[in-house]
């Protein structure tokens, strides 16, 4: 997954970034269940960058309405 950017949230709709912000946090919990579960995972950054996009989105959401 490539890093997303404050530019592209921005440009996305109000039920796009809902979309993704899901999107995203289901592949969290999943990354995180394969971790617990003691398996490997495959690049263990992703756990950060998943957690940091998602940080992102709440961020733009939360200037949109506010």
């Amino acid at each position: 997954m490539p890093k997303l950017r404050t530019r592209e949230i921005r440009d996305m709709s109000e039920a796009e970034r809902e979309k993704r912000l899901q999107e995203i946090r289901t592949e969290l919990s999943n990354q995180r269940a394969i971790l617990a579960s003691g398996g490997a995972v495959e690049n263990t950054g992703k756990i950060k960058t998943l957690r940091k996009a998602i940080a992102r989105i709440m961020t733009v959401m939360r200037e949109v309405s506010g």
